[in-house]
């Protein structure tokens, strides 16, 4: 892999960004999908506009990106061929940069998440039995605070 290339999301690049939440969902076999690759791309323009979107750019293709909005880290996904090469740490640190203290949530069936969240020093804060989210699918509450000298 080349150099890795952190940038703000563009509107063409909506496209990507909602692919690799098509190719998360297809790939996983818990997630249900719940709607359209069409309304996937959608999503993904929504949250570019309002500014929330980071991409990162390996060999000049994205293979992943992050939302947030102020302290809420609304999605962080890589492609899977992309996955394990440091990508998703990168646009974590970038988010983590940006603010003193982040929240998420992820899935219970997402260990791998968990993992690698709570590796970046996010502790558990709540669990739920999906009943608030549109997937219907059990979640927890991560967060993460800076901590002062």
């Amino acid at each position: 892999m080349t150099a890795l290339v952190l940038r703000a999301a563009r509107s063409t690049d909506a496209g990507k960004v909602g692919a690799i939440l098509s190719e998360f969902i297809d790939t996983t076999p818990w997630m249900p999908r719940i709607h359209t690759r069409a309304e996937d791309i959608g999503f993904a323009a929504n949250m570019i506009d309002r500014g929330w979107v980071t991409v990162a750019e390996a060999d000049a293709q994205v293979a992943g990106f992050s939302a947030q909005a102020d302290t809420e880290l609304h999605a962080l996904y890589v492609t899977e061929a992309a996955r394990g090469k440091g990508i998703g740490a990168a646009l974590l640190q970038a988010a983590m940069a940006q603010t003193d203290q982040l929240t998420l949530w992820t899935f219970q069936a997402n260990t791998r998440a968990q993992t690698f969240y709570v590796r970046h020093g996010f502790a558990q804060k709540e669990q739920t039995d999906g009943a608030r989210n549109d997937e219907g699918l059990p979640d927890i509450r991560f967060e993460w605070q800076r901590e002062t000298a």
